[in-house]
C-alpha cells in the first residue's frame, strides 16, 4: 500500500474519517501490481530517456474479425470457373483496381485507399494466430506474450492528453474458437499499458461508457467526497511532483482516476454531441456508431484506436462464410454484413477527408486470413490463410493502388508475398516509429517492435 501525506481530511465512501493521509492501496485495480511497480519504473525510465519524436499522426485499426472473403470483395476473379469466383460481379472504383459491387462506398473512395492483395502466413488456419500475427506481428509462443501494435505505441510515447493512448472499440475479442490470446493487450509490457476499453454498444439510445461516470446508485452527497478526494489527490501529485515516484504514479495512476472526473473524456466519448445527420450517414449500426467514436476520439487526441467489426464468430453473424448453421453463405453476406460494414467504412474515410484529418489518421483494415478459392457444398468458403487481401487508408499511405497480385483463383500470392509482421511494421512507420527500436521483454531481453529483417510495405508511401 502507498501512502501519501496530505492536507485536510476527507470521509471516504466507506465512512471512515481519514486526517492528512490518503492511501492509495489497491494498484491492482489499475492493472498494475507492487512487483510491477517496481518493474515499471526502470523501464519507463528506460522509455523516456529518449521517447520517439511524435510525428502527429494516430491510428485506427479496424479489425474484420472472422475474415472477409477476398475472391467476393477485394480480389474478384471473374474469369475463373463458377466454384471459384463466385456469384458477384467486379465494379470499376476511382482507384486502379476494381472491386466488388458489394462495397458501392468503398469504389466511390478508391483514391484514398490502397490494396494489399497477396498477405499470407503458414500457421494454423485458425482465427486465434491471425489475430496474434496481424496487430502484434508475432505469433504467440514459448510463453511470450507480444504487445499489440496500439499499446507498444503508448509504451513508447505515452498519452497526449487526459485520454488513453489506445482504445479498443467496442468490445475486446471474444472467443473465437482457439483458446489462445487474440493480441489485442500488452502482453509483456504489463497491465499498466492495456488498452481502455469501451465495453458497450455505442449504437444503442442509452449508451454510456461504464468507466467514465459512477455507478447510479452513488449519490450526490457521496460525489461530493469523491470530489474532495480528487482534490487531496490532485494536491498530493503537485507536492511531490518533482519525485520519481509521484511522476510515476501520476502516469499510471492519476491518468485512470482523472479520466474518470475528466469533462473532455466525457465530451469525446458522447456520441449526442454529433448532428443526426452525421451519426445516419455512419449508420445506426454497432459497427457505424463504433467508426464514429474512433474519429472523435484521434480528433481529441488519442494515438491509437482498435475497432473490431465484430466481437466472436459464435454468436452473430460475420465474416466468417461457412454456409452451414450457425454461419452464413456468401450470399447472405451480401445483406447482413457489407452494407453496414460498407456504409460505416466508407463515412469514417469521408469524415476524415473532409476535415482534413485523413493523412494524419492512419486507417488500416485488417483479417486473420482470407477464404478458401473453391465455394464449399453449403455455398460458404472456409479459413484460408494463403493468401487475402488488406488495406490501408491515410497516414500518408498514397491511394488508389493495389501491391501484390494473387494467382488466378486467388488462392496463393503470384507477386510480392506480404507477412503478417510487415503489415504491422507498416502501421509502425505510417506513426513514425523506427521498426527497430526495442522493446523491454521478458526477463529484460531487448525486443525489437518486428523481427530482425521485416520491413514496412513502402510501395504504399511511395
Amino acid at each position: 500500500m502507498l501512502t501519501f501525506t496530505g492536507r485536510g481530511s476527507v470521509t471516504t465512501c466507506d465512512g471512515v474519517t481519514r486526517r492528512d493521509f490518503l492511501q492509495v492501496g489497491t494498484l491492482g485495480a489499475l492493472g498494475l501490481s507492487l512487483a510491477q511497480f517496481g518493474a515499471l519504473r526502470a523501464r519507463a525510465a528506460e522509455a523516456a530517456a529518449a521517447p520517439p519524436k511524435d510525428n502527429g499522426r494516430s491510428a485506427i485499426l479496424i479489425f474484420n474479425l472472422g475474415a472477409p472473403s477476398q475472391l467476393d470483395l477485394f480480389d474478384l476473379k471473374p474469369d475463373a470457373p463458377r466454384e471459384i469466383r463466385g456469384p458477384f460481379r467486379p465494379i470499376s472504383t476511382k482507384g486502379d483496381f476494381q472491386i466488388s459491387e458489394l462495397l458501392p462506398g468503398h469504389a466511390a473512395l478508391g483514391d484514398k485507399f490502397s490494396l494489399v492483395r497477396t498477405v499470407f502466413h503458414t500457421a494454423a488456419a485458425v482465427h486465434d494466430t491471425g489475430h496474434q500475427m496481424m496487430q502484434t506481428g508475432r505469433l504467440f509462443s514459448g510463453g511470450v506474450n507480444t504487445p499489440h501494435a496500439g499499446c507498444a505505441l503508448e509504451f513508447l510515447q505515452g498519452r497526449r492528453s487526459e485520454l488513453p493512448a489506445h482504445v479498443v472499440l467496442p468490445e475486446p475479442m471474444g472467443n473465437t474458437g482457439g483458446g489462445m490470446p487474440h493480441g489485442q493487450d500488452a502482453g509483456f509490457l504489463g497491465k499498466a499499458f492495456d488498452p481502455f476499453v469501451l465495453n458497450a454498444d455505442p449504437a444503442k439510445p442509452d449508451f454510456r461508457v461504464p468507466d467514465l461516470r459512477p455507478p447510479q446508485e452513488i449519490g450526490e452527497a457521496r460525489l461530493q467526497r469523491r470530489r474532495e478526494l480528487r482534490e487531496i489527490v490532485e494536491g498530493t501529485m503537485r507536492k511531490f511532483e518533482a519525485s520519481e515516484s509521484a511522476k510515476l504514479m501520476d502516469a499510471n495512476f492519476a491518468a485512470a482516476y482523472r479520466l474518470m472526473t475528466s469533462e473532455k473524456a466525457r465530451e469525446a466519448f458522447d456520441l449526442s454531441r454529433e448532428p443526426a445527420k452525421v451519426r445516419e450517414r455512419y449508420g445506426m449500426t454497432r459497427f457505424g456508431q463504433s467508426a464514429l467514436l474512433a474519429r472523435r476520439l484521434v480528433e481529441r487526441g488519442v494515438r491509437f484506436v482498435t475497432l473490431n467489426t465484430f466481437i466472436t464468430v459464435f454468436d452473430e453473424i460475420t465474416w466468417d462464410i461457412h454456409g452451414s448453421k450457425p454461419f452464413t453463405s456468401i450470399a447472405g453476406m451480401k445483406d447482413i454484413v457489407c452494407p453496414m460494414y460498407d456504409q460505416g467504412y466508407s463515412a469514417l474515410i469521408e469524415d476524415l477527408h473532409q476535415r482534413g484529418m485523413l493523412d494524419s489518421t492512419l486507417v488500416a483494415n485488417l483479417a486473420e486470413f482470407g477464404r478458401t478459392p473453391k465455394i464449399n457444398p453449403t455455398g460458404g468458403r472456409d479459413h484460408w490463410p494463403a493468401c487475402w487481401t488488406v488495406y490501408f487508408a491515410g497516414g500518408g499511405v498514397k491511394g488508389g493502388r493495389v501491391v501484390g497480385k494473387s494467382d488466378d483463383i486467388g488462392g496463393y500470392p503470384a507477386e510480392r508475398p506480404v507477412k503478417p509482421s510487415e503489415i504491422v511494421a507498416t502501421i509502425f512507420h505510417s506513426l513514425g516509429l523506427d521498426v527497430e527500436t526495442h522493446l523491454p521483454g521478458p526477463q529484460g531481453r531487448p525486443y525489437p517492435l518486428v523481427d530482425f529483417g521485416t520491413h514496412p510495405i513502402r510501395e504504399l508511401f511511395t
